[in-house]
């Protein structure tokens, strides 16, 4: 994946979605020499702590696409990252404003991918850039390795290898980032539900013991969506009882990494970053 330096950046927006990703990214950026952050906010997903790390924040609705770009070409940034999710059904409950719906029109697919790159054109076109979301995160992307005391069995990594070329394939038709395995059977693939619902789906089709692989999608945009894994997932895999969790190495943000990892420990699961040959060369 192609590393990008943007420590020199004096003024940065953030386009900031759910969860406390936008947080240590925020916090990264600042330690890292940042003088001013200016953040996108939405109202129902971002959390207000936000407000304390930026120095200007706008809150938003979702579907207000004019207001947001208003908001950051007067704020005379020129980069900007994208980080955190939007819950996905809520792009089905937003009321666009006019600027969103002539977006939205010119799309003959509509996605993640196709929404969020029509976005990123729109901001060049004003004159910023929009950054990989792995932006000052560097630091929170493992390289491959275990990463936990238990080490998957010899079952679990057979399923990991399954996982894998099951996730290459799906991925790359616009399907999901991951797929859950139990013994050689595919038990789930993520859709538009998102991971979490693709593990509890798991979950109760095969019991506990599963393996959940979670990579970045062939041909993958980094400049949004990077595959993401935090304490949020690790319930969810300790409710469907799940064993193994992989990750794709250099190419997932893991969240409270120490945090994250002294958790699984405690509950028996194995977490390892595992390299994955089919994705080399996909990061734009």
């Amino acid at each position: 994946m192609r590393r990008m330096n943007p420590d020199a950046e004096e003024n940065l927006g953030l386009i900031a979605g759910k969860g406390v990703y936008p947080l240590l990214l925020a916090e990264s950026a600042k330690r890292r020499g940042l003088k001013r952050l200016v953040a996108i906010a939405f109202r129902g997903e971002t959390e207000r702590r936000l407000e304390r790390l930026a120095d200007e924040t706008t809150w938003l609705y979702i579907g207000q696409f004019g207001r947001m770009m208003e908001a950051l070409r007067a704020s005379g940034v020129k980069r900007c990252v994208m980080a955190g999710q939007i819950t996905p059904t809520h792009l089905f409950r937003v009321r666009p404003d006019a600027a969103m719906i002539a977006l939205l029109k010119r799309l003959k697919i509509r996605n993640a991918e196709t929404i969020f790159g029509a976005v990123g054109e729109k901001l060049r076109e004003i004159g910023i850039e929009l950054l990989p979301a792995s932006a000052f995160m560097e630091d929170h992307m493992p390289g491959a390795g275990l990463l936990t005391a238990r080490a998957p069995t010899p079952v679990e990594e057979n399923d990991i290898a399954l996982g894998l070329r099951v996730a290459n394939a799906t991925s790359g038709l616009d399907i999901g980032q991951t797929v859950v395995i139990k013994e050689g059977t595919v038990l789930a693939v993520e859709a538009f539900e998102g991971t979490d619902a693709a593990i509890r789906r798991a979950g109760k089709l095969g019991g506990p013991g599963a393996v959940v692989v979670k990579i970045a999608k062939r041909g993958h945009d980094m400049r949004f969506d990077i595959p993401v894994v935090g304490m949020h997932t690790l319930r969810q895999l300790r409710r469907a009882r799940a064993a193994t969790l992989a990750v794709e190495a250099d190419r997932c943000i893991l969240l409270e990494r120490d945090r994250l990892v002294a958790e699984a420990n405690r509950r028996g699961i194995a977490i390892v970053a595992v390299a994955n040959a089919a994705g080399e060369g996909n990061a734009e």
